[in-house]
């Protein structure tokens, strides 16, 4: 499956975006879906999961209750709402996709398709 992920910019600390993935090439309803993020120098991290079961969840704290994750199986798409941004919000946002759930949605290597990646810079 291919990923294409979009909706990125630059907004001012306590906006809002709304980034989305658009999956191609196969069904998109199979695979459990992730958004991480990398700042400039540190690692990728988990940020939200949208399973194929219809379960979704949130990496602790930094995110939660700002960031609202969906999908759509009928448009092959999956979105990322993200209210009340900050600062240290800023980084490069990924799209991935998991055919096989191992555990855990929140471990990248478990993600065999990625999105380019789209940016995102949160201004004080």
């Amino acid at each position: 499956v291919q990923l294409q992920a979009s909706g990125g910019g630059l907004v001012q600390a306590g906006g809002s975006l709304r980034l989305s993935c658009a999956a191609s090439g196969r069904t998109f309803s199979p695979y459990n879906m992730g958004w991480f993020r990398q700042a400039p120098g540190k690692e990728r991290e988990f940020v939200a999961y949208y399973g194929r079961s219809g379960i979704s969840g949130y990496s602790a704290d930094s995110v939660k209750g700002r960031f609202t994750i969906s999908r759509d199986n009928g448009k092959n798409t999956m979105y990322l709402q993200m209210n009340h941004l900050k600062p240290a919000d800023t980084a490069v946002y990924f799209c991935a996709a998991n055919k096989y759930y191992t555990g855990t949605y929140s471990n990248r290597y478990d993600y065999s398709y990625w999105g380019q990646g789209t940016q995102v810079t949160v201004s004080s």
